[in-house]
């Protein structure tokens, strides 16, 4: 957990970058510097020596993320929107997916996308050409998204009349899959560079997605990849996914990932006729 891998979950490192305005990376910004969260109950003994309980926090630090998760699903729903929560290892290719789908997806559907980064907003300038909104939250040293930081970035979208909002998380494939954001879907990346085990090394993300991107298949034999042994991984880990085979950079087997994305908006429409 983030504890243990250096990340501090506080409020006081996020920084929610408005793309509207010029901004400088080197302007002071306050900061809430890491505590331990560990109470300690220390009994003497009676030779004066003593031993120290910890009290783990980890479940309340969840709880009070899923409750918010679940006010952020509210929200989304009540907006008639459909998040998407986009999770991968860096380089596996999360931006060159979400840049190709909102610009092709852009004509037929409003959309709009948060980033997640621990610093630079580069992916979000360059998503931002798309003609989507976008806005860039910078986490520092927090290596995941939280449901708070998604609510406090969703502010500064004029969401109305958006139908489709892409969550780029932060890539890694640990922490981010134990904090809900309110998605409507997450979403998973595999690129054919990373190898046929992922799935296995880091079940925990693989199980919780409803659907694996298997990217970058236009360089597949080049590298090697083993696209049976991959395919059988995640159907043994994530047997409720679906699995959709592409290449964001030629667009090889793109429309059904198009075709997956308004088959939701489709569905959130007839609910919000009911």
């Amino acid at each position: 957990m983030c504890e243990n891998c250096g990340c501090a979950v506080t409020p006081g490192n996020v920084r929610i970058l408005d793309l509207e305005k010029p901004h400088s990376h080197t302007h002071e910004h306050p900061h809430e510097h890491p505590h331990h969260h560990e109470h300690h109950n220390n009994h003497r003994h009676e030779n004066g020596g003593s031993h120290t309980h910890t009290l783990e926090i980890h479940e309340a630090i969840l709880s009070k993320n899923d409750r918010l998760a679940e006010r952020n699903r509210g929200f989304f729903m009540a907006k008639n929107l459909v998040v998407l929560n986009v999770l991968s290892s860096p380089g596996s290719g999360k931006t060159a997916l979400l840049e190709r789908t909102l610009t092709e997806l852009g004509s037929r559907l409003s959309t709009a996308v948060i980033v997640g980064d621990l610093e630079t907003d580069n992916d979000a300038q360059r998503l931002r050409k798309s003609g989507a909104q976008v806005v860039q939250i910078v986490t520092e040293n927090v290596c995941h998204l939280e449901a708070e930081m998604v609510a406090n970035a969703a502010k500064k979208l004029d969401l109305d009349e958006v139908e489709v909002l892409a969550i780029e998380n932060v890539g890694n494939l640990v922490c981010p899959a134990a904090y809900d954001l309110g998605e409507t879907r997450r979403v998973a990346l595999l690129s054919t560079t990373e190898g046929e085990d992922k799935p296995l090394k880091y079940p925990t993300l693989f199980k919780s997605v409803d659907v694996v991107l298997v990217n970058k298949i236009d360089i597949a034999e080049v590298v090697g990849f083993d696209r049976d042994l991959a395919l059988e991984n995640i159907r043994r880990v994530a047997p409720q996914a679906q699995i959709l085979e592409v290449s964001a950079r030629t667009g090889e087997g793109i429309d059904a990932w198009y075709r997956y994305v308004e088959t939701l908006v489709s569905q959130r429409r007839e609910l919000a006729v009911l």
